[in-house]
């Protein structure tokens, strides 16, 4: 998912190490995934269990996205500083990387390996992932990350309305409405087959989005807020989620992701703000430190990339010599891990850094004659 580091007039310590190490977490699932097969049945050993939810680490994502943005409007009486701005801002933040990284995944999928579970990509799925329409429209996908950008993208278009909610109404109301409405959905689709249909669209991500939005308000508010536990408030939050997961099971969780998903946001959101308002701070100074900031600063570009690269050293060079499970999945994870980093990092200083230093086509043009002069 994207790094967009809020426009505040201070760093915000501890928001890079957290989308860094969320990246890493996906890095981690899709390694266990390969080399433990039957998801979602869990037969790996008891201690790695936990590496089959990387699914949770997009939700953290998708609050943090909706922190992110919300900052400086927040600061702002709730103003977004104009509506065509700020998508021609998202636009170049988002898409040449993304688009760079659905080539290099084309081509990987093409010249030498597909997708696990997938035919090759067609000129249909060009075209739809392309135009990030993929969770609207079935095609082979090239890369099994890039999902969640379409989600993400369709967000962007409905956080001006969430803002104009908030500046009209309160922060409340647009966060009970928003969720009011995914839960309609949630209880209707079972019943009514056109709502069903929205469910292509993981519309509970658009309440984590506002809950991310909200707590960007809190803290804002910092002088009535710094002093609160938020961390503890997140503990209370996610224990009771985590004894539903221990007791329900990987499959039970994994075939009601809708709301799992609604119940791990709030503990999410909550853990968010305390790491934004310096709580606890053992845990700030550690996602501050230099390793876990570096790897936020292009956790964008590892998430992009890393499926391609992580299903040719599991399927080309770890599976031909190693047997599945615990063998394939520490080699894999020896391989694929530093390999993804790697990729990712020298990837964003071509496709992801420069869009993030220059924010026009001019100004990258200029540095790009500067360099080579």
């Amino acid at each position: 998912m994207t790094v967009e580091r809020p426009a505040t007039r201070e760093r915000l310590a501890g928001l890079d190490g957290l989308r860094g190490l969320a990246a890493l977490f996906v890095v981690l699932h899709h390694c266990w995934l390969l080399s433990f097969p039957g998801f979602p049945v869990d037969d790996a050993p008891w201690w790695t269990g936990w590496l089959l939810y990387g699914h949770f680490a997009v939700v953290v994502f998708i609050v943090l996205s909706g922190f992110s943005l919300a900052v400086s409007p927040a600061r702002d009486n709730w103003r977004l500083g104009g509506i065509p701005t700020f998508f021609n801002r998202r636009a170049w933040r988002i898409l040449p990387p993304y688009w760079a990284a659905l080539l290099f995944s084309l081509v990987i999928a093409w010249t030498v390996i597909p997708q696990p579970g997938q035919q090759a990509p067609t000129g249909q799925s060009v075209l739809i992932y392309g135009l990030l329409l993929q969770d609207v429209f079935g095609s082979p996908s090239p890369n099994g990350a890039l999902w969640s950008i379409a989600v993400e993208a369709q967000l962007y278009l409905v956080f001006p309305l969430m803002l104009l909610v908030v500046r009209k109404m309160g922060a409340a109301v647009m966060l009970g409405a928003v969720t009011l409405i995914v839960v309609a959905v949630g209880a209707l689709a079972p019943v009514v087959p056109a709502v069903d249909l929205l469910m292509r669209l993981t519309p509970q991500f658009a309440a984590l989005f506002a809950m991310g939005a909200v707590c960007a308000g809190i803290v804002n508010a910092r002088e009535r807020t710094s002093r609160l536990a938020w961390h503890w408030f997140a503990a209370a939050a996610a224990v009771p989620v985590l004894l539903l997961i221990v007791v329900a099971g990987p499959e039970w969780v994994i075939e009601n992701f809708f709301w799992v998903d609604l119940a791990v946001g709030p503990a999410a959101g909550l853990l968010l703000t305390g790491v934004a308002t310096g709580k606890p701070g053992w845990l700030v100074r550690l996602l501050d430190t230099r390793p876990l900031r570096r790897l936020g600063s292009f956790s964008y570009s590892l998430y992009l990339i890393h499926s391609p690269i992580v299903v040719m050293v599991n399927r080309l060079v770890v599976a031909p010599h190693v047997p599945q499970g615990m063998p394939a999945f520490l080699l894999t994870l020896a391989l694929a891990v530093p390999a993804s980093v790697g990729a990712a990092w020298l990837f964003a200083t071509v496709f992801e850094s420069p869009f993030q230093r220059h924010r026009s086509w001019e100004g990258l043009r200029d540095a790009v004659r500067a360099r080579f002069r």
